[in-house]
């Protein structure tokens, strides 16, 4: 059985404007099992938040660096830690 756990990654690039928040929720309901959300910040990045199975997270992960997202990503920042629940699924914000 694989450990849960939070990860929190930052997405920077040409990622607000684009649909890049629901693309990112959609990746998320069908790899399953991930709960967490996707959010605007200010300073132009996405905040993604996905609690679920290590694996699960790493999907999402490769996904968010994989190229095949909407507008352009010029990086990703992460961080993995212990999850702290409180997510009914997968929301945009």
């Amino acid at each position: 059985m694989s450990e849960d756990v939070r990860l929190v990654a930052w997405v920077r690039g040409h990622v607000q404007g684009v649909g890049f928040r629901w693309f990112t929720r959609a990746r998320a309901l069908e790899i399953g099992g991930l709960s967490g959300f996707a959010l605007n910040v200010d300073d132009g990045r996405v905040q993604v938040v996905a609690e679920g199975n290590r694996e699960a997270c790493q999907k999402l992960l490769d996904w968010l660096r994989g190229g095949d997202t909407p507008g352009r990503v010029d990086g990703v920042t992460e961080i993995w830690d212990t999850p702290r629940g409180g997510y009914d699924g997968f929301m945009i914000r």
